[in-house]
């Protein structure tokens, strides 16, 4: 599975705390943008993840993309609002027991 959109998305193996983190960073091209631009363009990008997830038959795919449209909604009135600071990593970190580990396992997101 590839995401493309505002954000990239890495998948780290924490050590120290023995849990999988997911790592957004918002794109230079992103953060470039005017404000009112980045939210019309986020919004889009939430859109065409809801869309992507009815077209896809893959479920590991599927899994992979509700959850990053989750976090994306999730982030979304903090965007409007102004209160993230786009030059830095947001980190979501998920226990080793996560129900998306295995799906976090197989998939390839950029």
């Amino acid at each position: 599975m590839q995401i493309d959109g505002p954000f990239t998305v890495n998948v780290i193996e924490n050590t120290d705390t023995q849990m999988r983190e997911l790592h957004l960073g918002f794109t230079p091209a992103f953060r470039a943008l005017e404000a009112d631009t980045q939210i019309e363009q986020y919004r889009a990008y939430i859109s065409q993840l809801q869309n992507d997830i009815l077209k896809t038959d893959d479920e590991a795919s599927r899994q992979g993309m509700l959850t990053i449209q989750q976090i994306a909604e999730q982030l979304l009135p903090h965007l409007e609002a102004g209160e993230i600071p786009l030059d830095e990593t947001i980190i979501v970190e998920m226990g080793p027991a996560s129900p998306f580990d295995s799906i976090l396992s197989s998939a390839t997101l950029k």
